[in-house]
């Protein structure tokens, strides 16, 4: 059985041998990269600068949450605003490896970019297990790339240090129970964000559109939980689909977007079930989609594929 204790005891000293020096923690707000930076704060202090990179494919409200939490245990974050320069590296591609691998090299050069402003030799992450598993290599297909994976260059300047490497999700999880961190039960966020939850180019209005779907089929799930309507899912967002259909507003034909909602249950992330939500969930979902985006999507449909042969994200 994981002991999070026994873990913490080992994984500390070992970041202190490692970083024998300043480093830049990848944040992203997620139970990973949190705990990963609280476990290096704990080994060099303020000899760690973490770091949030705003790609403009964040969640609604994202910087503000991702600020409150990593000042929750004493350290200061650096928020970086790269979102041009994301919007621009992916103007026209829509091949779904293509975006992450251009998602995660341009990480790694604004993550260059802050190390050499902060002095910093080394780049701490939080990759698990499922990451570099999916990324596939040697005798392992890749099932997809993880941009903090798959979309690293082949040389760059910095000592990369993984302190959760061979760990899974739900021992992730354990380790942010026994550290106290709020982030212990949120729900995983993809490293490339909302980018690979639009089918197609990831363009600044698919972007706004799907982040919006995304924070109604958050609040509502949550919602529906706190009320003891449904139990929450271990992941639930939407996507935006490369197909228009014809629908009504009013009179008036209307040609909208399709949105696809996606909710599963999972342990690690390895496997997955498709939650099995109250239709009456699913319908105030697609009622507020389509109402708060009329011009946009007039059509919500629900994905009951399991994993596999589906995976967790559509891309």
């Amino acid at each position: 059985m994981f002991d999070p204790k026994a873990f913490i005891d080992e994984a500390v000293p070992r970041i202190q041998a490692l970083a024998q020096g300043k480093a830049v923690i990848a944040a992203s707000g997620g139970v990973d990269s949190t705990v990963t930076a609280a476990l290096a704060f704990q080994a060099i202090g303020d000899r760690l600068t973490p770091v949030f990179v705003d790609t403009g494919y964040m969640r609604k409200h994202e910087a503000e949450d991702v600020r409150a939490t990593f000042e929750s245990f004493g350290s200061k974050l650096v928020v970086v605003d790269a979102s041009d320069r994301f919007f621009g590296a992916l103007k026209g591609v829509e091949e779904p490896e293509r975006k992450r691998k251009i998602i995660g090299e341009l990480f790694i050069r604004i993550f260059e970019e802050e190390a050499t402003r902060t002095g910093a030799e080394f780049l701490v992450q939080g990759t698990i297990a499922p990451d570099w598993i999916e990324s596939g290599g040697q005798l392992r297909d890749t099932i997809k790339s993880h941009h903090n994976v798959g979309g690293l260059p082949k040389k760059f300047g910095l000592g990369l240090i993984e302190p959760l490497r061979d760990l899974y999700k739900d021992e992730v999880r354990a380790l942010a129970r026994h550290l106290g961190l709020a982030v212990a039960e949120r729900q995983p966020f993809p490293g490339p964000g909302l980018a690979i939850r639009i089918m197609g180019e990831a363009t600044p209005e698919a972007t706004a559109i799907v982040r919006e779907a995304c924070h109604i089929v958050e609040t509502e799930i949550e919602q529906a939980s706190a009320k003891g309507l449904m139990v929450r899912p271990w992941q639930y967002f939407a996507v935006l689909l490369p197909v228009r259909t014809v629908g009504v507003h009013g009179d008036v034909r209307a040609y909208g977007r399709t949105v696809a909602v996606r909710a599963v249950d999972s342990v690690d992330g390895m496997s997955a079930a498709y939650s099995k939500i109250p239709h009456e969930v699913l319908e105030r979902i697609s009622v507020r989609i389509t109402n708060s985006m009329p011009h946009d999507v007039n059509r919500v449909i629900y994905d009951i594929t399991n994993k596999p042969p589906g995976t967790v994200e559509w891309e």
